[in-house]
């Protein structure tokens, strides 16, 4: 049988993720696809992170280049951040227990196990728990992270990053699975670089940080 060539748009409840359809967004990812799925912030792209192939193909669809890209992924909890990072101090641990899950990305030094296709020029890496129901067991089913990086440019109509269906009918041909997890928001995670062992606000996003460093 001919395989489409548009992707699947699956509804999934955030309140109550469908363990059948996790798995199936799992076996997109396993065999090298490409999906988009909802956030506590934006929509994301994304892929998994060991599949080189779709890394690549997601550095085409956001027209980056491998080494100057900074993308980030999702992790199902803070017990797997030491398997990706090196280096975090007990204050950066503390903050980024207070802070996850939520709309933060914390910028973290990464070690060996991050690969090549993702390690940033400052051999830094991005960690994001959001506080998304579907997102987080989508990660858990997988078994490792997931790519995350916003669908979101800055030339595009702002429906294009919160309505599923819109979502859908722009990248139906470009990606194998679209997630209708219900509307997203318009505002990114908000950004700390911890990487140099100190708290440095790279972008302000949704997730307030008053309340995380007092």
């Amino acid at each position: 049988m001919k395989k489409s060539s548009q992707a699947l748009l699956l509804k999934i409840y955030e309140d109550n993720p469908e363990m059948r359809k996790i798995e199936q967004v799992v076996d997109v990812l396993r065999n090298g696809g490409i999906i988009i799925y909802p956030t506590d912030t934006v929509y994301g792209l994304g892929c998994d992170i060991y599949n080189s192939r779709a890394v690549e193909k997601i550095y085409r669809l956001k027209n980056l280049k491998s080494n100057k890209a900074y993308l980030s992924f999702i992790c199902y909890d803070l017990s797997h951040i030491s398997d990706f990072t090196r280096n975090v101090s007990t204050p950066v641990f503390k903050i980024m227990k207070k802070a996850l899950p939520g709309p933060y990305t914390f910028i973290l030094q990464s070690n060996n196990r991050v690969p090549k296709e993702l390690n940033s020029p400052r051999k830094t890496v991005g960690i994001r728990v959001p506080d998304n129901n579907i997102a987080r067991a989508i990660v858990k089913e997988l078994g490792n992270p997931i790519i995350t990086t916003s669908i979101k440019d800055e030339d595009e109509v702002k429906e294009y990053s919160t309505d599923p269906g819109l979502i859908y009918d722009k990248f139906k041909s470009q990606v194998d699975l679209v997630i209708d997890g219900g509307p997203g928001r318009l505002v990114a995670s908000t950004v700390i670089d911890c990487s140099e062992d100190e708290f440095t606000v790279l972008r302000e996003g949704l997730g307030k940080t008053s309340h995380l460093f007092d």
